[in-house]
């Protein structure tokens, strides 16, 4: 039996129309790229040794690699600062704003909560002012929360299989899109199931999505 659901998405209201969730780092806003730049200002490095950030990040001074909570820290510090680092991907802006004539659109970010202030002056200054959830439970029940039973095309873009896998268990009718750049990181990333569609970037995602929701 699924636990229960402790994240609360009734604030959001839905119009009867088609919704698309997109995860936020590295599908809508850049996350890797410029997390590389903020540790090497930190005086750190990442050596892709593995698909992990724990163990692979290491202390320029002298090569010791950091121990967990010291990556949390840095992670934490570098979404307490993320406006200052964070851009949008190609096309996301524009993308968005035309399926948003036609479908409901919710963020549904991997973050510790406490920085979703920063991240929603961040979306909204770059024209996406969209639901912005934050969360770092499992996505499925979220999804379905959100969509609960409604007759309707549903969508979930994110760069991460087991955010994927998780939403296809619980909402089993929903288009799964695995939008990913091409990062060092994301090619040692696990794949994802047979079935779920994939994207290097929002102009392969967009057909799909189009296809999916007019159906």
């Amino acid at each position: 039996m699924d636990a229960p659901l402790q994240f609360d998405t009734s604030h959001i209201r839905l119009k009867d129309r088609p919704l698309i969730v997109c995860d936020v780092d590295d599908v809508v806003l850049h996350f890797f790229a410029p997390f590389l730049l903020f540790i090497d200002a930190e005086g750190h490095e990442f050596l892709p040794r593995s698909f992990r950030l724990t163990g692979n990040i290491i202390s320029k001074a002298d090569g010791v690699a950091l121990e967990e909570k010291d990556v949390h820290r840095l992670i934490e510090a570098f979404f307490e600062a993320q406006e200052q680092w964070q851009t949008p991907l190609d096309r996301v802006t524009d993308t968005l704003g035309d399926f948003s004539k036609d479908a409901d659109i919710v963020f549904l970010t991997a973050m510790p909560p406490q920085f979703w202030a920063q991240r929603r002056r961040l979306l909204d200054r770059l024209g996406l002012a969209y639901p912005l959830l934050a969360s770092l439970q499992p996505k499925g029940p979220i999804v379905r929360s959100l969509h609960g039973r409604r007759a309707l095309p549903v969508a979930f873009v994110d760069d991460m299989a087991h955010n994927l896998h998780s939403v296809g268990e619980h909402v089993p009718d929903c288009l799964l899109i695995n939008l990913k750049p091409d990062s060092i990181v994301h090619r040692m990333a696990p794949a994802a199931a047979a079935g779920i569609l994939a994207a290097n970037e929002w102009s392969q995602a967009a057909p799909l999505i189009q296809a999916h929701i007019v159906r």
